[in-house]
């Protein structure tokens, strides 16, 4: 990609040394053998009126209970105090501060295209916030762990990303390059277009009258839109911008191959279970990332009236 020397966005948090990064939550979701990432890769529970936590792209998801989240966490959602920019420079290392300065570009990049894609539909395009973080970190939706993979919040209209997770997508999913980075934070961008067009409130209601078979069914149709969205901003990115190199896609198309639900069940556990599927497989991932690359358009990406998806 080429990426250096573009605009950054100032849409982003680094709370990876507030004291609230790192701290503990629910058990047994970190990286280790036992985590969620191995056991459970592609759960997803959508609840009621604080949000539902998206979990990033089927590598991973959060079991919330019901009820008042507030409860589980000991008192409402916390604002992690900011850390002076000077400490954060002297504690990360010059390979982090590459990764930042990357996520910060590409982020402006969604920022540019969403925004001229809403204003051509008379809408007007509410920016979201990155949130940098390490190990876990307290949401509008719960408390996020790094084992689940990067999130976006609709309540909080906040994506969650631990940088981590780009060592993981490239050494235990084998799907490496800065396109394939890319691709995960379009993917969770387009998760907040879904909540500013209210699509993702439309699908907690459908699914709290749904059966557990359907309501599968709708994760995968707003999962894969997600992924279309994604190819969107990649559309738009190489056609305005010139973002885009070659080989790019193609890593694109990797990443979106090493983490359907097919593939990851079948790693995990040697079965796959389609009806279990709450991000669509990895053909699917990929042919809905190529339709919104190729069209570019809203239109191009309804997953929702489409007879097979």
């Amino acid at each position: 990609m080429r990426w250096r020397g573009r605009r950054q966005s100032s849409n982003v948090d680094d709370e990876r040394f507030s004291s609230h990064s790192g701290l503990g939550g629910l058990g047994g979701l970190g990286r280790g053998g036992g985590g969620l990432l191995r056991l459970l890769p592609s759960v997803i529970r959508l609840l009621g009126p604080k949000g539902t936590l998206i979990a990033a792209l089927g590598i991973g998801a959060f079991l919330l209970f019901g009820g008042n989240l507030s409860s589980l966490l000991g008192g409402g959602s916390v604002s992690p105090a900011r850390i002076p920019a000077e400490v954060t420079s002297q504690q990360q290392s010059a390979e982090e501060a590459e990764q930042v300065a990357f996520v910060k570009t590409v982020l402006a990049d969604t920022e540019d295209t969403w925004q001229k894609l809403f204003a051509k539909a008379g809408r007007q395009y509410e920016y979201p916030r990155l949130v940098l973080y390490r190990g876990a970190i307290q949401s509008a939706c719960g408390t996020g762990r790094a084992a689940m993979g990067p999130f976006y919040c609709p309540g909080d209209h906040k994506v969650y990303l631990d940088l981590g997770f780009f060592d993981e997508l490239a050494k235990r999913h084998g799907a490496p390059g800065d396109f394939a980075q890319a691709y995960v934070i379009a993917h969770e961008i387009g998760h907040h277009v879904q909540t500013l067009l209210g699509t993702n409130a439309k699908v907690q209601k459908a699914r709290r009258s749904a059966s557990e078979a359907a309501g599968n069914q709708l994760s995968v149709r707003q999962e894969l839109q997600a992924d279309c969205y994604a190819g969107i901003w990649a559309h738009h990115a190489n056609r305005s911008r010139q973002l885009l190199e070659q080989g790019d896609i193609e890593e694109g198309l990797t990443a979106a191959n090493a983490i359907g639900d097919d593939r990851l069940q079948r790693e995990a556990t040697g079965r796959v279970s389609p009806d279990s599927f709450t991000h669509g497989t990895s053909e699917q991932r990929m042919r809905w990332f190529s339709r919104g690359y190729k069209e570019g358009t809203l239109q191009a990406c309804d997953t929702f009236t489409s007879g097979t998806f």
